[in-house]
């Protein structure tokens, strides 16, 4: 079954952790938001959190924007 999860990203953070908050889970990435790298980071770690594959977690809102909507495939 797929899951949308909400998402807001810190980009630049001195550490990378996700933290779960009232059903939106804010996520600190040491990438800068430049080329797309911060959400290839927040890609690899939502694909460790949640035990799937990268192909699996597709950002569906929010690309240029720090709050994302993210579809996790299972």
């Amino acid at each position: 079954m797929d899951k949308l999860i909400s998402v807001k990203v810190t980009p630049r953070s001195s550490r990378q952790e996700i933290i779960e908050d009232n059903g939106v889970f804010k996520v600190r990435l040491y990438s800068a938001p430049d080329k797309g790298r911060a959400n290839e980071e927040l890609i690899e770690l939502l694909a460790e959190r949640f035990k799937v594959a990268k192909s699996q977690v597709t950002i569906i809102q929010g690309l240029t924007s720090k709050n994302k909507l993210v579809k996790i495939q299972s």
